[in-house]
């Protein structure tokens, strides 16, 4: 499998995983100008930004580990650029992490969520 197998993989599993969490999928694939927001969704009272990282190997770390302090801002900046751009939204956000691990099948072998991974005000450390 490529990375974009992978990922496309990751996230359709994600999605699902969230639908089974009472997650409100809104939106997928969010573009602008800072990047791009994998899943937007909405949990009981609260807009949730969701990064999708998936696996299938874990010689350079876990899907989670592989989060960068330049990754963080990008994520932060879409997530504000979206809160302003669109109407009607919960006033409370925060941007959680699904991170994925695949076999050699395409099989998910952990998946796993991290709310609130990444924090606008402090900088977050795995």
């Amino acid at each position: 499998m490529n990375r974009q197998e992978v990922g496309k993989l990751g996230e359709k599993a994600a999605q699902k995983f969230l639908k089974k969490r009472g997650y409100r999928i809104h939106e997928t694939g969010f573009r602008c100008p800072h990047g791009e927001i994998d899943i937007i969704a909405q949990q009981k009272d609260y807009l949730v930004f969701v990064e999708v990282r998936t696996k299938s190997s874990l010689d350079f770390g876990t899907p989670e580990e592989s989060i960068t302090q330049s990754k963080k801002k990008k994520l932060i900046a879409s997530a504000l650029t979206y809160a302003n751009t669109h109407q009607n939204l919960p006033s409370l956000w925060r941007i959680d992490v699904v991170a994925i691990e695949l076999d050699d099948k395409g099989q998910t072998r952990r998946i796993e969520l991290i709310e609130n991974a990444i924090e606008q005000d402090s900088p977050f450390t795995w």
